[in-house]
C-alpha cells in the first residue's frame, strides 16, 4: 500500500515538474514574440537590406536617415542615428537591431531634434538607442509605432565607430580633418580652393572631408585627383533628390525646405566620421583658411592651448573678411601661369574688414571631436567641455570673399600678408596640384 501511494506522489510531482516547463517555455517564447516583429518569409537572419547611400529615406515616415555611430557617451544609449526629421511629423520610433546575423528585440528611440533648425520645416535630429543585452550590434533599423512585420524594402544602417575587444585606445589616424559642409550649385572657383587645400597641408591638416551635391567640371577635376591621392575624402550628398534644399540661411527669407542644402547635418555628420579616427576637427567653409599667427602650423598652436586651457575642447576663431574686390598694388604674384585658372587668387589680397563686433560677428571653430555632442555653425549646440575664444594675436579666419562692409575705403582697412609667409612652397604645390588635374602643362601654362 505504501508502495503505492509513493508511486502516485512520484506521479503526481512530474505531471506537475512537467506542467511547470511547459508553462515556462510558453510564457517565455510569447515575450519573445511580442518584442520582435516576425520576418516575412522563414529566414530570421539580417539585415536583409542594408543603405550603400549616404541618405536613406526612413519607412513609412516623411524624415531621413544619414548615418549610424556607436557612441556610448550618454548614460543609458549606446547609438547615434543621425536624421533630417520633417518637425511637423514626429511619431515614436524603436530600434532594432541586426546582433551578428540574428533580430534583437526592440528598444524605445529617443529623438532629440537640434535647437538650431532657422524656421525651417525640417531639421537636424539624433534618434538615440540602447542596444539589448547579449547583443553584438552591427546594423540599426528603426521602425515606427504602427510597424508590425519586418518588410524586405526596409533599409538597415551600418553601425560604425564600432568598439574593438582590446583594452588600449587605438592611435588616432589623423591629426587634424577640415569639415567642409557643402559644395552645390556650379561653384568652380578652382584657384582658391587649390590654394585652400595646399595651404591646409602646409598648416598640418592630413584629411579634407567635403560634402557634395553638385560642382563645376573645373573644380570636380581638381577634387578627383586629390580624393586618388587620398587628401580628400568626398561625401556624395544628393540632398537635392529627397527635398528641396534653400540656398539660404533663414526660412522667413529664403523658403525651402532644409536650411543651406542640409548645411547642419553635415557637419554634424563628418564630426561622428572624424570621431575616432581625428584628433581634431575643424569646422569651417572652404574659402576660409584658419590661420595661427604666431605659430608656423596647427599643432604647435593647438600644443599652447591645451597646456593654457586644459579644460577646453571647443576653441572659437574669429572670422575676418579680405574683400576681393581689393588688390596688393605691385600685383607681384598675379602669376601667368595661373590666369587661365578659374577662380580668386588669395595671395593677391591682403587688406581686411575690422570685425563689427558691436552686432552678430560669426566664429568658426576647431573642436575635439569626442567631446562634442550637437553643433551648428558657429558654435557647438550639446558639448561634454567648455569653450574658448582664441585671441586675435594668437589665430585667426582668413577669408577672402565679398566684402561684407562695402561701403568701407582702402585706406579704412588693415594690411595683413600673413599668407605671404607660406608663398614660397604654397605657390609650387598649387602648381602641382593644378599640373595633376590635367590645367597646367608641363611647362606651367594653363
Amino acid at each position: 500500500m505504501e508502495a503505492i501511494q509513493v508511486k502516485g506522489k512520484l506521479f503526481f510531482s512530474l505531471l506537475t515538474i512537467t506542467f511547470l516547463f511547459i508553462l515556462t517555455i510558453t510564457m517565455r517564447i510569447s515575450r519573445v514574440d511580442k518584442s520582435i516583429p516576425n520576418p516575412r518569409g522563414p529566414a530570421r537572419t539580417c539585415p536583409f537590406n542594408i543603405s550603400d547611400q549616404t541618405i536613406t529615406p526612413l519607412t513609412n515616415t516623411k524624415h531621413l536617415l544619414v548615418s549610424a555611430y556607436m557612441d556610448q557617451r550618454v548614460t543609458g544609449l549606446d547609438i547615434r542615428i543621425i536624421g533630417i526629421f520633417r518637425r511637423d511629423s514626429i511619431q515614436p520610433l524603436h530600434c532594432l537591431f541586426c546582433c551578428t546575423g540574428r533580430l534583437s528585440r526592440t528598444t524605445p528611440a529617443t529623438i532629440l531634434q537640434h535647437s538650431d533648425h532657422f524656421g525651417f520645416p525640417f531639421a537636424t535630429t539624433d534618434v538615440m538607442c540602447q542596444i539589448p543585452q547579449h547583443c553584438k550590434a552591427t546594423h540599426v533599423n528603426l521602425l515606427s509605432q504602427q510597424d508590425n512585420d519586418i518588410l524586405p524594402e526596409q533599409i538597415w544602417l551600418p553601425i560604425r565607430n564600432q568598439k574593438t575587444d582590446g583594452k588600449e585606445e587605438k592611435k588616432l589616424q589623423f591629426n587634424f580633418t577640415v569639415c567642409i559642409s557643402n559644395l552645390f550649385g556650379d561653384y568652380n572657383n578652382v584657384l582658391q580652393f587649390a590654394q585652400s587645400l595646399e595651404m591646409y597641408r602646409l598648416l598640418g591638416v592630413n584629411r579634407v572631408v567635403i560634402y557634395n551635391t553638385t560642382c563645376g567640371p573645373d573644380l570636380n577635376r581638381l577634387l578627383q585627383s586629390y580624393i586618388q591621392e587620398g587628401f580628400v575624402e568626398m561625401v556624395p550628398w544628393p540632398i537635392d533628390q529627397h527635398l528641396n534644399p534653400s540656398r539660404g540661411w533663414l526660412f522667413s527669407q529664403h523658403g525651402g525646405d532644409l536650411h543651406y542644402f542640409g548645411q547642419l547635418t553635415t557637419l554634424n555628420e563628418c564630426i561622428y566620421r572624424s570621431m575616432e579616427r581625428s584628433r581634431y576637427v575643424l569646422l569651417n567653409d572652404i574659402d576660409e583658411i584658419i590661420m595661427p599667427y604666431q605659430h608656423d602650423s596647427l599643432m604647435p598652436l593647438m600644443s599652447m592651448l591645451e597646456q593654457q586651457h586644459p579644460n577646453i575642447a571647443m576653441f572659437h576663431i574669429e572670422n575676418h573678411i579680405f574683400p576681393k574686390h581689393h588688390f596688393e598694388p605691385s600685383r607681384r604674384f598675379d602669376l601667368p601661369q595661373w590666369k587661365g585658372v578659374p577662380g580668386i587668387n588669395i595671395l593677391e589680397h591682403i587688406y581686411r574688414e575690422e570685425p563689427q563686433r558691436n552686432i552678430y560677428h560669426p566664429y568658426k571653430m576647431i573642436v575635439r571631436p569626442r567631446m562634442v555632442e550637437q553643433t551648428s555653425v558657429h558654435e557647438t549646440l550639446k558639448t561634454f567641455s567648455q569653450t574658448y575664444k582664441v585671441p586675435l594675436t594668437t589665430c585667426r579666419i582668413i577669408h577672402v570673399r565679398n566684402a561684407l562692409q562695402g561701403s568701407l575705403k582702402l585706406e579704412q582697412l588693415h594690411e595683413d600678408k600673413r599668407l605671404w609667409d607660406f608663398h614660397e612652397k604654397l605657390i609650387p604645390n598649387v602648381d602641382k596640384a593644378l599640373k595633376r588635374a590635367g590645367m597646367l602643362n608641363s611647362e606651367g601654362e594653363s
